[in-house]
């Protein structure tokens, strides 16, 4: 199983799992893991940690944008095996446990299936375990405000809309935000490509999920990690100004 790794700066990698992404930053022997992919992208994941030259034993802490389970995939296993703490916002913590679940429904999918990618890209996430019930046992809120005591220094911003409890994660020190899917660059139901807000079957509250770009456009940061698509590179405040500009245009169409 091929793995995809694109090296963004020193310690920070990118990596494309089956539809989503998640970010590897490396200190030293220590790692910190930004989000895990679909269940079904585990050999996938354990493979990005040893292309960088990583192991799941130097995982010190899984943080997670969100609890979908193309987020959340293997955060149970990690912390089940090797005792890695999973964190997340505290508003998201219950989602985790699977107190609740804001995930776009069965029924709901089905009522956008004449969108284009949206059937080919549903029957995906069933195989990868998009359904799957893999609630964390003993999630975690992050324990402080500001840079967490983590390989890259990541900091927590709350970005509230896609799910309660959204987080993306600024790198200050390389001028790089983890964008989780607060802000994406393409995804298999757009028909698009660049910054732009998930189609609105995605999100709990779509006008709160517009609303935190404001809060992505106040980040410094000249490089996006997305939770789904490539890499962005450019001003996160012109990033952010386009995705809202896409998103009050209706549909997204092609340019």
């Amino acid at each position: 199983m091929r793995v995809d790794v694109q090296q963004i700066a020193d310690g920070t990698y990118l990596v494309h799992g089956s539809n989503t992404n998640w970010v590897i930053l490396t200190e030293g022997d220590a790692a910190t893991l930004i989000d895990t992919g679909y269940p079904g992208d585990r050999q996938r994941l354990l493979d990005s940690l040893t292309a960088v030259g990583s192991t799941p034993e130097a995982v010190v802490a899984v943080l997670i944008t969100h609890a979908h389970n193309d987020h959340l995939g293997s955060a149970e296993y990690l912390r089940a095996t090797y005792g890695t703490p999973v964190r997340l916002h505290e508003a998201e913590v219950p989602h985790a446990r699977r107190e609740f679940l804001h995930q776009v429904g069965v029924g709901r999918v089905l009522r956008n299936g004449w969108r284009p990618g949206v059937l080919p890209w549903a029957v995906h996430a069933l195989r990868a375990g998009g359904t799957a019930h893999i609630p964390v046992a003993a999630p975690e809120p992050f324990p402080v405000a500001g840079p967490l005591d983590l390989p890259g220094r990541p900091v927590p911003v709350h970005t509230p809309g896609h799910t309660r409890g959204h987080t993306v994660f600024h790198l200050p020190d390389t001028g790089v935000v983890v964008s989780g899917d607060a802000l994406v660059s393409g995804h298999p139901t757009s028909r698009i490509r660049g910054p732009q807000l998930l189609p609105d079957m995605f999100h709990h509250e779509r006008a709160q999920a517009l609303a935190s770009l404001d809060v992505l456009e106040q980040l410094d940061a000249d490089v996006t990690l997305p939770g789904h698509g490539p890499a962005h590179r450019g001003p996160l405040k012109q990033a952010a100004r386009r995705a809202r500009e896409r998103a009050r245009q209706g549909p997204l169409q092609p340019p």
